[in-house]
């Protein structure tokens, strides 16, 4: 599927937080995307301003939020999901704000009511974090 830089029609996060710059592909196996993480985002500017290091934890929303823009982008479901667990993630190397991460999120289990994913974040070659979780639809249901 052809890539798409309106993430915005695809999931309900906004500024300033939004972590996801473009869907590059998207298939029923593999969604790729990216972002660049800019060190003036209000929500970010605070978080480690003499390193210039990208939180892990905010590298992890990201990549969930590429997965979910990925899962709409393929039409599998209209509902607003939200991060439910996180089966296992493991931190390699870090990144700073101004470079560009790319995504690799494998879909293990899509439906209208779950989706199942890991992925993998890299700053060129190099590996910033593996990682599973789970979200869950949180519209439409009662309660």
């Amino acid at each position: 599927m052809k890539s798409t830089t309106n993430i915005e029609q695809l999931i309900p996060h906004r500024y300033p937080f939004l972590f996801v710059d473009e869907i590059i592909s998207a298939t029923q196996e593999e969604i790729i995307g990216i972002t660049t993480f800019n060190h003036n985002n209000v929500l970010l500017k605070g978080s480690n301003p003499e390193t210039g290091i990208v939180p892990g934890t905010v590298i992890l929303e990201s990549m969930a939020q590429c997965g979910g823009a990925g899962v709409r982008l393929l039409g599998i479901t209209n509902g607003i999901f939200a991060l439910a667990h996180i089966e296992s993630v493991q931190f390699f190397d870090e990144v700073k704000y101004g470079e560009k991460v790319r995504y690799e999120i494998s879909n293990l289990r899509m439906s209208e009511k779950i989706i199942k994913q890991s992925g993998k974040a890299f700053f060129g070659d190099t590996l910033l974090m593996e990682a599973s979780w789970m979200s869950i639809r949180i519209d439409g249901g009662d309660r």
